[in-house]
């Protein structure tokens, strides 16, 4: 990997971290989803800083490039965080559509009452 290719990818891991801790501190974004972006921006910096383990893994995928692998890893990652949301997206769906119907119920009860 090139020296402008690292250091890019060193700001963009260092820029993930910062952002989602700023999101964070601000209550734009909870805990519970931060942990999964910060892991990102954490993981690009340390294949960044630690070229064996990037040399090893990207030998093991067999790509041709260090930053082919890097470019891997944040796609599977992005694939796994939509999954995450959703299923989450999912539970949700259900809820509301429960909640929905108990509260047309409650509306019937209350119109019978009166």
């Amino acid at each position: 990997m090139t020296l402008h290719q690292k250091i890019f990818a060193l700001f963009v891991g260092i820029g993930v971290f910062v952002v989602i801790l700023e999101m964070v501190r601000s209550k734009k974004l909870e805990e519970e989803y931060s942990f999964l972006w910060l892991i990102v921006g954490l993981g690009i910096v340390v294949l960044v800083l630690w070229e064996g383990l990037l040399k090893w893994l990207t030998d093991l995928i067999g790509a041709t490039a260090q930053t082919t692998t890097i470019f891997i890893f944040g796609l599977v990652i992005l694939i796994l965080i939509n999954l995450h949301f959703s299923i989450k997206i999912t539970k949700l769906s259900k809820q509301v559509k429960e909640i929905t119907q108990l509260v047309a119920i409650l509306r019937i009860n209350d119109i019978e009452k009166r």
